[in-house]
């Protein structure tokens, strides 16, 4: 099978399985989240040479409670302080020049703050006044699939400046900018035809999504850089490890969450 072939399908099998659980119940919705926090934890592990076993218990123990205590507001608010303490620490980590050696302090840090709490937000979005809505957290994938995408169709027709050639040597700010407006237009589509919501709002997850979906995917070439290695992992033939499939999405959810906070309080 050619690698064309391969990542197509490992693609599509990704796709269907992750719209279906989410559609499927919240259950479902919970447990697939679970399992790729569980996986993303493994692979993070071996990046940072941190040993999986307490990893495993803490994030089995933090995404439990998150499941018993999802409408908790006091307690959301916690983990989103300490998510975007690591966001602010990430992105400092990203444009550091200096050589990277991480204390046992900071693998754990970025272990929490950037892998574990981004999945329990990931599952927090779509409870809304009225419960579950699955539309939203489909919605948002939609969005960062349309950034990849568009990004990397205007950067491969018109990019000639590098956004980040030391860490993305593809990246460039033609693409970058084709995938912002790119997105925005499918918030505003998104807005009128699927799910019920202001266009002012869904404009605003189109910005977070492209602005911090490409941040995301930054970070996570950058530890991988560091580590040494092309992929996260391998459990995705052509695509990588769930970290590389992911890791627009961990980086958005607490941001997006912010914004729930802060439209909740000015309304």
């Amino acid at each position: 099978m050619n690698e064309t072939l391969k990542r197509a399908l490992s693609g599509a099998v990704y796709i269907i399985l992750l719209i279906a659980s989410i559609r499927y119940s919240t259950d479902s919705f919970f447990l697939l989240f679970g399992v790729f926090l569980l996986i993303a934890v493994y692979e993070f592990c071996l990046l940072v040479n941190l040993n999986v076993i307490f990893p495993f218990i803490l994030a089995t123990a933090l995404y439990s409670l998150a499941y018993q205590y999802h409408l908790d507001r006091t307690y959301d608010q916690i983990l989103l302080f300490i998510a975007l303490l690591s966001t602010v620490r990430c992105i400092f980590f990203l444009f550091d020049d200096n050589k990277v050696d991480f204390n046992i302090f900071q693998k754990y840090f970025y272990l929490v703050g950037y892998i574990v709490l981004p999945f329990i937000f990931i599952t927090k979005i779509p409870f809304g006044i009225k419960g579950y809505n699955p539309k939203i957290i489909i919605s948002i994938f939609i969005l960062i699939w349309t950034n990849d995408t568009f990004a990397y169709i205007v950067g491969k027709s018109i990019g000639k400046n590098k956004l980040f050639e030391k860490i993305s040597p593809k990246k460039t700010i033609e693409g970058f900018l084709g995938g912002v407006v790119f997105t925005i237009i499918a918030s505003l589509l998104i807005s009128e035809y699927y799910i019920d919501g202001a266009h002012s709002v869904w404009v605003n997850i189109a910005i977070i999504a492209a602005i911090f979906g490409t941040v995301g995917d930054l970070v996570e070439s950058k530890f991988k850089r560091v580590a040494g290695v092309k992929d996260s992992g391998a459990i995705m033939p052509g695509h990588g490890g769930v970290l590389d499939r992911l890791d627009s999405i961990i980086f958005v959810a607490p941001i997006v969450f912010l914004l729930y906070q802060i439209l909740y309080y000015v309304s």
